[in-house]
């Protein structure tokens, strides 16, 4: 009797040890999924907001599937709760920004409101790390708006807005302000707007609470004239700024005095390998810092390369690559929370691309692994 109680002991603990192997595995393959999602141009190929898993212990990337339908939205940012997300809609007319619950289990989004974004072309947006508020900056319109949050995640009318003046000396391209980026620095004190049509990063105090936004002293900071400036990134420690120059190709770093949200240019390179010179055709997009702060990216679009650069303890950035991006016109790219992919969108070939980024040296290598997705402009990633 004692005998078979012991034996029955024994496969209920061994049940038991298998159960909880299971649960572990699953928690863990579980963690090793992160969500994807891909803002796009909307036409023939796209009707909205596409998602996509990716699994870190492999690189593979699933098909993307519609979660949201919209017009144009081009440009994503997901709320610090990860319950909620943001989306431009980048038109002429009637443009604003579309709030989005997600649905943890399928990524489904489920539109809860929308705003106003103050102004034509809203081309990019930031959730503020308080996640209080959205920032949209308006490309075409030259303006930036403050919208604050609700708590169930839907969008109040904007607190604050800022039209910018001016010009700069490329007419074609530079005749007015083209507000092409919005950002906060690390501490969430200061906002940064690179502005393509003035050859200049605005900087602003930010209020979170309040939703302001009041010029700050220095009020920018300049690059060369005819750069365009586009898109902005910070590293981890908040100790460099670096912005992507759109019309020339180049990648400037700046030293970030987070006392004062004063930039000080350290340098300006190309983002072309060298000998190679600008063409007509060419001109930059996105740019990340890597997670762990030593690498830069930034995709050059007609080129069809990402520009891979180490940072030094300066801030200064050496050339050490141009991967191919295998997508025509990466527009958008992103780096996952964990800094081990590289997705690459490709505007003009509805497809998207994944590299493994080498950890001790930023190198990209490809995967193999492309889904099907129509104009991909921006990746975002969400982890649980």
């Amino acid at each position: 009797m004692h005998t078979i109680l012991f034996h029955r002991a024994v496969c209920l603990m061994g049940t038991l040890m298998i159960m909880s192997h299971v649960d572990l595995y699953s928690a863990t393959a579980a963690s090793s999924q992160v969500s994807v999602y891909f803002g796009t141009y909307t036409g023939k190929a796209s009707k909205g907001i596409y998602h996509s898993q990716l699994d870190l212990a492999t690189g593979h990337l699933s098909d993307p599937t519609l979660v949201g339908e919209a017009t144009n939205p081009g440009f994503l940012a997901i709320h610090p709760k990860k319950r909620f997300l943001y989306s431009v809609g980048e038109v002429e007319k009637g443009g604003g920004v579309t709030a989005w619950s997600i649905d943890p289990k399928s990524g489904m989004l489920s539109k809860l409101n929308q705003q106003p974004s103050g102004g034509p072309g809203p081309t990019h947006l930031v959730v503020d790390p308080a996640g209080k508020n959205v920032l949209v900056a308006n490309y075409s319109g030259g303006s930036v708006a403050c919208l604050p949050i609700n708590t169930d995640g839907t969008l109040r009318p904007a607190s604050a807005f800022v039209q910018h003046t001016g010009s700069s000396v490329n007419r074609s391209r530079q005749e007015a302000p083209h507000a092409h980026g919005i950002y906060t620095d690390p501490a969430n004190r200061f906002v940064f707007v690179p502005d393509l049509g003035l050859d200049q990063v605005k900087i602003y105090r930010f209020d979170a609470e309040n939703g302001t936004l009041t010029p700050n002293n220095p009020a920018f900071a300049a690059v060369a004239p005819g750069a365009g400036p586009r898109h902005f990134s910070f590293d981890p420690k908040g100790r460099f700024g670096f912005v992507i120059n759109e019309m020339v190709c180049t990648m400037t770093a700046f030293s970030y005095d987070a006392k004062a949200g004063r930039l000080t240019e350290i340098h300006t390179v190309s983002t072309l390998p060298q000998g190679v010179a600008v063409d007509p055709s060419y001109s930059t997009a996105e740019v990340f810092v890597h997670p762990n702060g030593k690498f830069l990216y930034g995709s050059n679009r007609g080129h069809d390369t990402i520009a891979v650069f180490s940072i030094d303890s300066k801030g200064h950035l050496k050339l050490i690559e141009n991967e191919p991006s295998l997508a025509k016109i990466p527009r958008g790219f992103g780096i996952d929370p964990t800094g081990q992919y590289l997705i690459a969108g490709g505007q003009n070939s509805d497809n998207a691309f994944v590299f493994r980024i080498h950890q001790k040296t930023g190198h990209l290598e490809p995967t193999g692994q492309k889904v099907s997705v129509g104009s991909p402009v921006c990746v975002e990633f969400l982890s649980r």
